[in-house]
């Protein structure tokens, strides 16, 4: 009859130091511990550990909303630990099925806590969710300024090797010339051939 532990870490969870230290005072002999990056990722760590649990195991997690995502999920959870007389703790809603934790946790706190369940499950996802759309607008910034970065010193490098400014316009997909000269000047890139020699100065205002 081992214990086990099960912490899901997702965006605004602050306290795997706290409860992976309680878990192991406790005396869990595993600490299942799963990333949540994206609000629709499927938890397999968690739905791995329910296919290896024996029967009479117990089962440690921080809060029923750590675990899992709503008031359906519950009830299966609730269900598969009464047949598989499994004990469940949930640290922060001082939650013991096994009777001997929390004695001061009165029927109205467990009822609060399936309650607010739904309530703070969704607020797991919004806000995992949040972070993801963040990181992948990040992520399509980087991929861009990279994209660039890479073009400019293709383009530096092909005049340095003798391609003419015709050639280099051609292959950058510039619409125009005044672009690779531009790449060209913030590379300090001193123009030798053709009808563009010598650095580039400033640019002429137009007369009216």
């Amino acid at each position: 009859m081992a214990k086990i532990g099960y912490i899901m870490t997702a965006p605004g969870y602050e306290d795997f130091s706290a409860d992976s230290g309680w878990m192991e005072d406790f005396g869990c002999v595993e600490i299942v511990r799963e990333e949540l990056l994206s609000a629709d990722k499927a938890r397999t760590m968690w739905d791995s550990l329910m296919g290896r649990v024996q029967f009479g195991d117990t089962v440690v997690i921080p809060k029923l909303s750590n675990a899992l995502r709503g008031a359906r999920q519950l009830v299966f959870f609730l269900e598969f630990c009464r047949v598989k007389n499994i004990r469940l703790v949930s640290i922060r809603d001082r939650i013991d099925s096994g009777n001997e934790l929390f004695p001061g946790t009165q029927t109205s706190d467990v009822l609060t806590a399936i309650a607010l369940l739904p309530q703070e499950a969704n607020a797991i996802r919004k806000s995992s969710h949040h972070i993801s759309r963040i990181k992948k607008h990040i992520e399509s910034i980087s991929d861009k300024a990279m994209g660039r970065v890479e073009r400019n010193k293709r383009i530096v490098n092909m005049y340095l090797e003798g391609f003419s400014i015709d050639e280099i316009f051609k292959e950058s997909g510039f619409s125009s010339r005044s672009s690779v000269f531009r790449i060209l000047n913030e590379a300090n890139v001193q123009l030798d051939r053709g009808r563009w020699k010598g650095p580039l100065g400033p640019r002429k205002k137009k007369e009216d």
